[in-house]
């Protein structure tokens, strides 16, 4: 196993926590106008009905994204490690203020329900279900809307967020104070995730003409249901390809009460490994790990059809798992990104955010995303969150004289304007450098 299956065994058990939730919460049904089901039928109500569509999109969305970044020369040979669910909560978040082609582009991507009934009470039903509570392991999500103090948000559209979502709204200086908005930002994160997500938003990505900023964090901590021996964890090679490996710490568990759920084919090997819980809803890590040291088989088996198959296919069995210790942190800014995947309007300045504010001066300037996951004998410890940074493309009645600061590199060229010829190029590094 590579270097890069450690980060598909905890992208794999952020899938399946949205399979595992689902049509776990119930709200109240509303009708319309469709004949009532025989009373002695059972049917799904909305909410049931919109956590099964949600989370099925959030699968869908975490294969998508999980597939553009490993594809992205960037990553070639790192780990990747993020949470979905936290980055497809602020989006839908954000595609509430959509309209258009921008929002068109959002519920692609994210592959939201059409019904906005079922996609709203489907989030509403999925937070719900993943801030219940349980007394043997601590899971909750949050979100949060922090609006510049002086623009006029539409009450709607604040309503929806509250309502749906549970993000309230907190109004920050932006125009005047950036940096104290950004740090109060970045607080509220690290309070919520145990201080494992801090700095989310970085300097200079806050200025004063942020409008909104719309966050979600998520944090988990859980102990294993078949905790392994620290003093059967020995020094071990984990081979990171063919030709190379590390030195690194493997745990063990082959006694007679290691039972998984296992199932295997010709190319892989899947380990379910369960999480202690009461009352809440059950969570597990599952691990597809390929037979040969080739992630293709591994990162196949993410599409949401072929991992409930996987799912459906485990038996619970002895097996020796030797599984390595690991602490990952990982962050993305995903503009590029989320534009590749088919959303480039709310990035541009004919995006459409008009349920927000009622004009189409709004865009998104930034979605950054910060993920943490500790994994050791006792458990698991994970958190992750995402900023969604929305600017205005102008300040209204404000003095718009353009500002050209060239106090960091720069390219020139020398040209001869009649043909447009360039005569000369060049950049300035450090112009105190012959």
């Amino acid at each position: 196993m590579d270097r890069e299956s450690i980060s598909i065994l905890i992208l794999a058990s952020l899938v399946v926590l949205g399979c595992i939730v689902a049509g776990c919460t119930d709200m109240p049904q509303t009708t319309s106008g469709q004949p009532a089901p025989p009373a002695d039928q059972e049917t799904p109500g909305p909410a049931g009905e919109g956590i099964g569509n949600v989370s099925a999109g959030n699968n869908r969305f975490a294969a998508d994204l999980y597939r553009q970044i490993a594809g992205d020369p960037t990553y070639a040979g790192k780990n990747i490690f993020f949470s979905p669910y936290s980055i497809s909560s602020a989006l839908a978040i954000t595609y509430e203020g959509a309209r258009g082609t921008t929002a068109d582009e959002i519920g692609s991507v994210l592959h939201l329900p059409e019904n906005e009934t079922l996609q709203r009470s489907g989030f509403a039903g999925l937070d719900a279900a993943l801030n219940n509570g349980d007394e043997n392991y601590t899971l909750r999500t949050a979100n949060a809307l922090w609006a510049e103090e002086t623009y006029p948000f539409l009450p709607a559209y604040v309503d929806a967020a509250s309502r749906w979502y549970s993000a309230n709204v907190t109004n920050l200086d932006f125009a005047n104070d950036a940096e104290a908005s950004r740090q109060t930002i970045n607080r509220w994160v690290e309070e919520r995730t145990e201080d494992k997500i801090r700095d989310l938003l970085p300097g200079g990505s806050i200025d004063s003409m942020t409008r909104l900023v719309i966050t979600n964090a998520i944090y988990f901590k859980g102990t294993w249901v078949k905790q392994f021996d620290p003093a059967e964890t020995t020094e071990e090679e984990f081979r990171v390809s063919p030709g190379e490996a590390v030195r690194v710490e493997m745990m063990h568990r082959t006694d007679e009460d290691a039972i998984y759920g296992y199932a295997e084919t010709g190319s892989l090997q899947m380990l379910r490994m369960p999480y202690a819980h009461g009352n809440g809803t059950e969570l597990s890590m599952l691990v597809l790990l390929p037979k040969e040291e080739n992630l293709t088989a591994a990162e196949e088996a993410l599409d949401p059809g072929t991992l409930a198959e996987i799912q459906d296919s485990l038996t619970d069995r002895r097996v020796r798992v030797v599984f390595p210790k690991f602490t990952l942190e990982a962050e993305y800014s995903l503009p590029g990104t989320l534009a590749a995947m088919g959303m480039p309007t709310a990035f541009s300045d004919a995006a459409d955010f008009s349920g927000m504010d009622g004009t189409q001066d709004l865009f998104i300037s930034d979605v950054v995303h910060k993920a943490f996951v500790d994994v050791s004998e006792e458990g698991t410890e994970a958190a992750a969150a995402t900023g969604v940074v929305i600017n205005v493309a102008s300040a209204p009645g404000g003095d718009t004289t353009p500002v050209f600061r060239a106090d960091h590199p720069f390219v020139f060229l020398i040209v001869e304007e009649d043909t447009g010829t360039i005569l000369f190029a060049g950049r300035v590094v450090d112009p105190e450098s012959v």
